[in-house]
């Protein structure tokens, strides 16, 4: 397993730039997380990125770059993947139940063992195409996942009315917002930097208008 002695000022150095101030506890579950996805990965290929410390980076600090727009008693993610964001923020917020929705048998596997292995049991997982995926949400994230009107389109009838859809990009995605579907509305557009990336890096938040019903 990687040495942890690099990584966690790492860690907590970033997260402070975004305004959290992580607890030991905290910053040794996420850390817990990438030794998992470290372990994992040598067999599963659930991540393109190999070294330690560049996870760190490009896929902890990356997640909790959004943290502070997450709001709502439930959160869905979506397309997870390897868990990004969704594990990472249901380490920062452990009382908010997270579903992490992935149709990838592997990458499911991964997510129910680091769930597992990590004690999140505010985590659930849906190993499911999202557009069979019950129930809404508060808040719903995606990083990487395909275009806006693509993420919409299969996954927007779990948003809440009111509800707020954090989409993470890297560009300024102006063709895709322009190709935002009706019922939707882009609420707000934020750069980020993520300490130690040294790429662009965007949050889309869109919200579904109250007054429209979910989407069949």
């Amino acid at each position: 397993m990687p040495a942890r002695e690099p990584l966690r000022p790492l860690l907590t150095d970033g997260a402070t730039r975004f305004g959290l101030d992580l607890a030991d506890a905290t910053a040794e579950r996420l850390l817990d997380y990438i030794d998992l996805l470290v372990r994992w990965n040598r067999a599963y290929n659930l991540s393109a990125v190999r070294d330690p410390a560049a996870m760190v980076v490009r896929h902890l600090l990356d997640s909790l770059a959004i943290a502070r727009w997450v709001d709502g008693a439930a959160l869905a993610d979506v397309g997870s993947g390897a868990g990004l964001p969704g594990i990472p923020l249901a380490i920062l917020a452990p009382e908010r139940p997270v579903l992490l929705i992935d149709a990838n048998g592997k990458k499911a596997r991964f997510l129910r063992a680091a769930a597992r292995d990590l004690g999140l049991r505010n985590v659930r997982v849906a190993e499911s195409r999202v557009e069979a995926v019950d129930g809404t949400f508060d808040c719903v994230t995606a990083r990487a996942f395909a275009t806006l009107a693509e993420m919409l389109d299969s996954g927007g009838h779990l948003l809440a009315p009111g509800g707020r859809w954090l989409a993470m990009k890297g560009r300024f995605p102006q063709d895709e917002i322009d190709a935002v579907p009706a019922g939707f509305r882009i609420d707000a557009v934020h750069a980020l930097e993520v300490p130690g990336l040294g790429a662009e890096r965007h949050l889309v938040v869109i919200q579904r208008n109250a007054q429209d019903p979910a989407p069949p």
